[in-house]
């Protein structure tokens, strides 16, 4: 079948959970023998998104019509089924979610980030319910959304998504093998964290424990270096990927992760695959539901209190950290995509 993708967010542009789920879902779907196409930024002119450069917003978006009915007649030509998904609520998505009502074309979406959350942080100014009720209507036009975890579909439940629509929809991470330990001279205990140095990941919970050893962060953004001034006894190392990123995953003691919005966090699987305990806040739906998973098996430790829940994490089992993130394959997220898209 033919399985067009409607992204506002692209790895050309930006490497984030949402363009890295995309990118390994694109390679799965492949390997069962399916064709992945995108509707993308880089086939627009775009402007920077404000406080998130990285993210290109497209302009010229009178076109997606066009690139959708080209691909539906395409599928059409070769036989094939068609199929399509719009990865983000940005004007692309937004824009692609508008000629598929009006021409009755049946289509999915997925949930990714609250932004809701993130624009009452930045822009206070705009109610939060009015964003809120977007991110609904935009996603209750859909025949399946599909979500990261239990506790996100309950929370997008609250805010008017049609519950009977949602679909958990769980994500991979890249099972490379044993990685490299690296020799890092620091006191130890080490704590790491890995993501964007932004406001929404709540990193200065983090930079503020009083915590023995050293903090190490690895990743960019546009406060790194507001806090690399801010926290001289802190490391920033800058953004690292692969065989680098899993060595400083395995060489730590504890992955702390700040966030409170996370919708899934797929840094937390990366830190467990490497053997590293997870600590986090009790009630960040990204992390709750993965501790829910592990039935009390000892991979970290989530609590109000951010400083209990790394020290308590250093007591934690690698080996089960390790066992327990085998679950977590590019495979089994494709599956459930497949299964819960819509024919046309």
């Amino acid at each position: 079948m033919r399985i067009l993708i409607v992204t506002d967010a692209c790895p050309e542009h930006v490497l984030n959970g949402v363009t890295r789920s995309y990118s390994r879902l694109e390679i799965e779907l492949k390997k069962m023998g399916h064709k992945v196409s995108y509707i993308k930024p880089t086939q627009f002119f775009t402007v920077p998104m404000p406080k998130y450069n990285e993210i290109k917003l497209a302009i010229n978006v009178w076109k997606v019509g066009k690139l959708i009915k080209k691909e539906m007649i395409e599928a059409q030509n070769n036989n094939e089924q068609f199929r399509i998904h719009i990865a983000t609520e940005g004007p692309i998505g937004l824009s692609a979610r508008r000629y598929l009502g009006r021409n009755k074309i049946k289509f999915t979406t997925s949930f990714h980030t609250r932004f809701d959350k993130y624009l009452k942080l930045y822009l206070p100014i705009i109610p939060e319910k009015i964003s809120q009720k977007f991110l609904s209507n935009f996603h209750n036009k859909a025949e399946r959304v599909l979500v990261t975890t239990e506790s996100m579909k309950k929370e997008l439940s609250d805010i008017g998504v049609i519950n009977d629509k949602m679909v958990v929809w769980t994500r991979g991470a890249d099972h490379l093998g044993e990685p490299k330990k690296m020799t890092l001279n620091y006191n130890k205990p080490i704590f790491v964290y890995v993501g964007r140095i932004a406001l929404e990941k709540n990193i200065k919970d983090f930079l503020d424990l009083d915590l023995p050893g050293k903090k190490i962060l690895v990743g960019t953004g546009p406060h790194l270096k507001k806090l690399t001034k801010e926290y001289p006894d802190a490391k920033f190392v800058g953004q690292k990927t692969n065989g680098e990123l899993a060595s400083y995953f395995a060489s730590a003691d504890v992955f702390v992760f700040p966030s409170k919005t996370e919708t899934f966090g797929i840094v937390c699987i990366e830190s467990l695959m490497a053997g590293t305990p997870v600590a986090g806040y009790a009630d960040c739906p990204g992390t709750m539901d993965i501790f829910k998973l592990a039935n009390g098996k000892s991979i970290g430790c989530l609590d109000k209190d951010l400083k209990k829940a790394a020290l308590t994490a250093l007591k934690a089992d690698r080996d089960n950290c390790k066992e327990f993130a085998k679950q977590f394959t590019w495979k089994r997220c494709a599956e459930i995509f497949i299964n819960n898209t819509a024919v046309n």
